[in-house]
């Protein structure tokens, strides 16, 4: 199969031919049809988070399922999928208690197996258990979710990561209630996620904060009730003048930054509670204000604290509702080979999605 291969950071990928093991067990092989280029990715492109190479990056995916382990048994040939990082085992202390998408035990090849995927002979990595920029996907069953054929895979595909992530932190990890108030740092793909996980929560005030105005303006049309831009001064006081003073109820962080963190967490009001989503790179240290003794939480949030194979069909069923805007994230639509473009498009700040189609 051709995929788009990482060899180190700081490199463009690589496409390549690469191969791919016959399923075993309960492993389940995709044609991949959709992947969303995540903000995450690049964070291993740019050398923020280590990952050791050749491996193939992507983990936004959705596809066909062409064959199957002997032990597989929620999925068989033919049937659509969305691939999910959130792979689990259903039998650690984690999974045991509800908390599958920290699963400490995840399921993959043992070493005496031979590798998922070889390139030349030697072993390539697949970056979360995915490995979506690539033509095929070998994936555990334990990490996909079916879905009806119905549902555009390019929509599928951001359901599978940044739809998932963002809503979920505000569904599941914050759990915003009725009536609240809430700040989003970051109106990408994960944070206009966020603020449409907000509005179905049923918050009153929504506030999307960004440096670009194309972004805050596609916040306001998929329901963010204000918003601040921080070229344009503090957006921490920009939060309380609009708030009153006090901050918001709930704010994010979708971005990475340990300034926006800080910043996320001086936005809140006491009692109040920060989620951090973005992957701040590894070393940095954050500043917590003395303020957070009037309790005040920050809170990370893994993939929104997903029990993906329950969410995603209910995320699909908002989407089809017109509750969940999903047409509107896409930005640009491209192949495979438009990777590093993509990369690069995410790094000059111009989309909020970029979807790679291999059909």
């Amino acid at each position: 199969m051709r995929a788009a291969v990482y060899h180190a950071p700081h490199e463009e990928q690589v496409f390549q031919e690469v191969d791919v093991a016959e399923p075993i067990g309960r492993e389940v092989l995709v044609r991949t049809v959709a992947s969303g280029v995540c903000h995450s990715d690049l964070h291993f492109v740019d050398g923020l988070w280590p990952i050791e190479g050749p491996a193939i990056l992507g983990h936004e995916s959705a596809g066909i399922v062409e064959a199957v382990g002997p032990h597989v048994t929620e999925v068989e040939p033919g049937d659509h999928v969305i691939a999910c990082l959130s792979v689990f085992c259903g039998r650690c202390d984690r999974c045991l208690t509800g908390e599958t998408y920290i699963c400490e035990d995840r399921p993959v090849r043992s070493p005496e197996e031979p590798p998922r995927l070889s390139l030349d002979g030697k072993p390539v990595a697949q970056f979360a258990e995915v490995g979506g920029y690539a033509e095929q996907m070998l994936l555990h069953e334990s990490g996909v979710v079916p879905i009806d054929k119905d549902v555009p895979f390019d929509i599928a595909a951001l359901i599978g990561c940044g739809v998932t992530t963002g809503v979920g932190a505000a569904l599941n990890t914050a759990r915003v209630t009725p009536g609240s108030t809430v700040a989003v740092y970051g109106a990408g793909g994960v944070g206009l996620s966020v603020i449409q996980g907000a509005r179905i929560a049923g918050a009153r005030m929504i506030i999307a904060v960004d440096v670009e105005e194309h972004k805050l303006r596609t916040a306001r049309d998929l329901g963010a009730t204000h918003s601040v831009d921080a070229t344009a001064g503090d957006p921490v006081e920009q939060i309380r003048d609009l708030t009153g003073g006090g901050g918001v109820d709930f704010s994010f962080e979708a971005i990475g930054l340990k300034r926006t963190v800080e910043q996320a967490f001086q936005s809140i009001r006491n009692g109040g509670m920060t989620t951090s989503i973005g992957m701040v790179p590894l070393g940095e240290k954050l500043e917590i204000p003395a303020e957070w003794i009037y309790q005040r939480t920050l809170v990370g949030s893994a993939l929104g604290s997903n029990h993906f194979k329950v969410d995603m069909p209910n995320y699909i069923e908002f989407y089809r509702q017109g509750r969940l805007k999903l047409d509107e994230m896409v930005t640009k639509r491209g192949r495979l080979e438009d990777l590093n473009d993509a990369f690069e498009s995410i790094r000059q700040r111009e989309v909020s999605r970029t979807v790679l189609m291999f059909d």
